[in-house]
């Protein structure tokens, strides 16, 4: 018997029919805010600079208006960032809660 059967999904927020923001990208956004730091956030979450940054221009990019800015003094997120990250987990949320619901409805009928 496969008593280990389970549902399972990843979460993702597309954006013309691309991947947008995932939890590694809303860690990173975290992060950033966490620390002002693009680097000191991919420090921290053992990536290098060159990934974070990669993804903070591709978010910025993708959502055409920046979600961190950058300057002398640091990073910091934009309300639309924040927003995002929100919204993220709201639907993240919703998300785990249908899994486990599914999860508790399969049934293998002979």
């Amino acid at each position: 018997m496969h008593s280990h059967l389970k549902v399972d999904g990843r979460f993702w927020l597309t954006l013309d029919g691309k991947n947008f923001l995932g939890r590694g990208r809303i860690e990173l956004l975290q992060r950033i805010r966490e620390t002002g730091s693009i680097s000191k956030a991919a420090k921290a979450m053992k990536m290098s600079y060159k990934a974070a940054w990669d993804a903070v221009d591709a978010m910025n990019s993708a959502w055409q208006i920046p979600l961190v800015e950058s300057g002398p003094a640091g990073s910091r997120l934009t309300k639309d960032a924040e927003r995002l990250i929100a919204a993220f987990q709201r639907a993240e949320a919703q998300h785990t809660r249908n899994l486990a619901q599914l999860a508790a409805d399969l049934t293998l009928d002979d």
